[in-house]
């Protein structure tokens, strides 16, 4: 009954409601920053490699090794797979319309993240969209909505989702049988509790390891799957076009079509609008809330158009056909095991153990930043050892849960931060105009651009920039 419910709401926010306020919110933006995400890409590529100005803080790369952490998880794989499978190649197609868009939506929450963030007591700094909901429009119950929305949607949903995933990746084993959940179930939640109880640097420090690594091994196998079947790739691409413009099977049934599908995989594998990714912005020690922005934008790109891609056509490449009955991870394995063997299904559980971690480390991140904006203080030490105890026990339970419950679940509380969050960055776009403007005239007259709040008439409005 519970299940009916969701699975009902689930494809009525994203057929009649989410669709047209993503691509209205990342076509708006485009047009307003004049195309950010495509003129100032260069620019972004170089302030990754800047240091942190600050001491204590987080350093730009950390940060977009965090949000990207988040991203870049099990959905690049289970995701796509259920994409393909489900909604046709494509589905493709519209994963990367929704990342070619959603990047300017990523420069914008972003930016305003790092104008209105504010100092965390330890030579930092933290913030999001629940602190730019307040500082901005003066709203603290629309800011608790929220920030418990994204607690929900991360230490809740995705969380279970990248934990339900990494169960899934055994399936195709000869061990699995109806005890592997509870094994594997309690070995991730025993990993996941030593890294998040040792706090926010050891997070980021894991993640600024492990997401490089994973993702660059990952690439290179597709890269290799590729060519190995290389005749079948212009097939492949003209099939992802033809698919995507299918407009009467889009119309005729929408919940079900390539559109729909490439969308809610899109969105959920990029978040970009979803309000997340903002949450590691803030704590990023740059000298111009401009350049995080830049940063947080190549996280969506780097997401959709490399790992999402990789995934696509490391299966449609293959030769394997996908089906419904393959949905999720076993499409994948089946595509690399018909051509590397056993390898290939241990390549994938071994990707999918890494980014099933690292998804949720960078999850629960997120969730401490919000739980601390809740209490409005730094929580006490109980309090924060229940919180993390709570965190571990979920992620024990999603590898108990139902494929289709826990996919729907995931959808819908993501759905309700996007309804919340795009509104809001859409009214408050001005500041962010504004700054990117101050940023591009320091540019110009080669300067090392430093943000001052007073140089965009805000001063006395931003906590940190004063």
């Amino acid at each position: 009954m519970l299940g009916d419910i969701i699975g009902t709401l689930n494809n009525w926010l994203y057929t009649y409601i989410l669709v047209i306020l993503l691509i209205a919110a990342g076509a708006y933006f485009s047009i307003r920053t004049r195309f950010v995400q495509f003129r100032l890409l260069r620019e972004a590529f170089r302030v990754i490699l800047e240091k942190s100005p600050g001491e204590g803080g987080v350093s730009s790369f950390q940060a977009l090794m965090v949000s990207t952490a988040s991203r870049v998880g099990t959905g690049n794989i289970a995701g796509v797979s259920a994409a393909l499978c489900l909604g046709g190649v494509g589905s493709v197609f519209w994963m990367w319309v929704i990342a070619l868009l959603g990047g300017a939506s990523a420069f914008v929450e972003s930016t305003l993240a790092q104008i209105y963030k504010v100092k965390d007591g330890e030579g930092g700094s933290r913030g999001g969209p629940a602190y730019y909901i307040q500082a901005a429009m003066g709203s603290r119950g629309l800011a608790v909505v929220f920030a418990v929305f994204l607690i929900l949607t991360y230490m809740v949903g995705f969380n279970m989702v990248a934990s339900y995933n990494l169960v899934d990746s055994f399936s195709g084993y000869g061990f699995f049988s109806d005890t592997t959940p509870y094994f594997a179930g309690a070995l991730l939640a025993l990993v996941t509790a030593v890294c998040i109880f040792g706090g926010g640097r050891r997070l980021t420090a894991v993640t600024g390891i492990l997401v490089p690594v994973m993702g660059g091994a990952y690439v290179l196998m597709a890269v290799v799957m590729i060519g190995l079947h290389v005749d079948l790739l212009p097939g492949v691409v003209a099939a992802i076009f033809e698919n995507a413009f299918d407009f009467q099977a889009i119309f005729g049934g929408f919940t079900g079509s390539a559109m729909m599908y490439g969308i809610k995989r899109g969105l959920f594998s990029n978040e970009a609008g979803v309000g997340s990714a903002p949450n590691a912005a803030a704590a990023a020690m740059v000298s111009h809330p401009v350049k995080q922005g830049l940063v947080q934008m190549l996280s969506v790109f780097i997401d959709t158009l490399l790992i999402c891609s990789a995934t696509a056509f490391m299966c449609l490449c293959s030769g394997v056909e996908p089906t419904a009955a393959l949905k999720g991870v076993p499409y994948v394995q089946a595509a690399l095991s018909g051509t590397f063997g056993s390898f290939g299904l241990w390549f994938i559980t071994g990707a999918m153990l890494l980014f099933a971690f690292t998804t949720i480390l960078g999850n629960y991140y997120y969730c401490e930043g919000n739980l601390k904006y809740l209490l409005r203080r730094e929580p006490a030490r109980w309090e924060m050892s229940l919180f993390r105890l709570a965190a571990v026990v979920i992620v024990f339970f999603g590898a108990l849960m139902d494929f289709t419950m826990v996919w729907d679940l995931a959808d819908v509380l993501m759905g309700c931060m996007a309804l919340i969050n795009l509104p809001v960055i859409l009214l408050l776009s001005k500041p962010v105009l504004l700054a990117l403007k101050d940023y591009s005239a320091q540019c110009r007259s080669g300067e090392d651009p430093v943000f001052r709040a007073a140089g965009i008439g805000m001063p006395g409005q931003t906590e940190f920039w004063n």
